[in-house]
């Protein structure tokens, strides 16, 4: 038996993976996943595996680490990471598993340390991952260099933290560099998490992205965030109504002139970044379209700057206006379950109670939020049925979900390692 076949009866998934890749080339483009997709736990494992592990995920803010010992922790899957800032400021990731009897070190979800102690058997590590105390059990010639802690592949741009499990991470360095140059001008150093939120849906995560790739059902589901946000993507936006494409080369002038960054770039399917106004004579994505922060972000030059959107797959989409941020973060809990973190983002040295009411502030997300979380639970309970299958998605309306979708098809069967088979069945 070759070594292939071996790996294979050591897999308990190996049916899994081919039954996933036989699904993906035969399904319907411009249709919706089969089933399996959204509610199966071996094929959550394979999501794990071979798209959170594999893959570059956003994991957190580097202003969330402003100084020497601050870390924050986070788990994919069953993978549990901490990442932290060093003692000359760089920032480190690590799977956050003691190399004595595997027990996580750091159990908060944030926090400062001077070294990295299990709390199990105080093993004690450097923040560089090197392993300093054992005791004196483990017998004289123990060598400690040899148990440090497994590093995490982690890159950072523009305030953002990326990391990936993989061995070998996929390429990202236009997203970083495409990134500085978006961010640049808000200073993402000079920015702080005014206020933060968590809920759980019980969703596949897919679900929730696809949710987030359309504005389709913004009419009926989002009261809140229509005295705001334009219900069109960008200019190119088949919908694009005649005022609204003169509303957008009235702002793309005016942003040109401040030299603030508004041009729609795509890196593929996985990331986009595009500038596009808000709703005229808004600035911000608050109740009345007013300042949600009197204080403006970084270097901008104006609170009109309609809102600057970042996509990034897989698990993180957000919102740039002049005077604040709205950052999220996806994270799949089990086949059915998924957490979704959002984070409001000012200025640095903005004063709660006197430049900003946080409440004000997360009121429109909130409700967002919340309609989205019971969106993606009735389609999760929907799809649960016997009844369903793969429905059409609307090419006018619904292209971002079918980039998405396919995205997702064409990683999962690269990584699963059918690269070959990566034409998919028109329909």
């Amino acid at each position: 038996m070759d070594s292939l076949s071996l790996a294979r009866l050591d897999d308990p998934l190996a049916a899994a993976r081919d039954a996933t890749a036989e699904m993906l080339t035969q399904r319907r483009r411009h249709f919706s996943l089969p089933q399996p997709f959204y509610n199966d736990e071996r094929l959550f494992q394979l999501d794990i595996q071979e798209i959170f592990s594999k893959e570059w995920l956003f994991a957190g803010l580097t202003c969330e680490l402003p100084s020497k010992g601050n870390f924050i922790t986070l788990e994919i899957g069953d993978n549990p990471v901490v990442i932290v800032r060093g003692n000359n400021g760089e920032i480190h990731a690590f799977h956050n598993v003691c190399r004595h009897r595997g027990s996580r070190l750091c159990v908060k979800e944030s926090g400062k340390v001077a070294k990295l102690v299990c709390p199990y058997h105080q093993w004690t590590y450097e923040l560089d991952g090197r392993l300093l105390f054992a005791g004196t059990d483990m017998g004289a010639d123990f060598d400690l260099s040899a148990y440090g802690l497994k590093p995490v592949h982690v890159r950072t741009a523009g305030g953002y933290i990326f990391i990936s499990l993989a061995e070998q991470p996929p390429a990202i360095d236009e997203l970083l560099e495409t990134m500085e140059n978006y961010l640049d001008l808000y200073d993402m150093d000079n920015v702080k998490v005014a206020v933060e939120s968590s809920i759980v849906e019980q969703a596949n995560w897919k679900l929730v992205i696809e949710n987030n790739r359309e504005c389709y059902h913004c009419n009926g589901a989002h009261p809140e965030l229509l005295n705001s946000l334009q219900e069109f993507d960008d200019s190119e936006d088949p919908r694009a109504t005649p005022a609204y494409k003169e509303l957008v080369a009235r702002k793309q002038g005016e942003w040109q002139a401040m030299g603030v960054p508004w041009e729609l770039k795509r890196l593929g399917r996985r990331n986009r970044l595009t500038r596009t106004p808000l709703l005229d004579g808004t600035v911000s994505m608050t109740m009345d379209g007013k300042q949600a922060c009197k204080k403006l972000m970084g270097r901008l030059p104006s609170p009109d700057l309609g809102v600057l959107r970042i996509l990034h797959l897989p698990n993180s989409w957000n919102h740039f206006m002049g005077d604040h941020a709205v950052v999220f973060r996806v994270l799949p809990l089990g086949p059915q379950k998924t957490v979704v973190t959002t984070k409001w983002l000012v200025h640095k040295d903005a004063v709660e109670g006197v430049d900003y009411d946080p409440e004000r502030m997360r009121r429109v997300w909130d409700a967002t939020n919340d309609q989205d979380r019971r969106l993606a639970e009735e389609n999760q309970r929907g799809i649960n049925s016997s009844a369903y299958e793969p429905g059409p998605y609307s090419e006018t309306f619904e292209f971002g979900v079918i980039d998405f979708v396919d995205w997702y098809s064409e990683r999962m069967l690269e990584n699963l390692g059918y690269a070959s088979h990566l034409s998919l069945a028109e329909g």
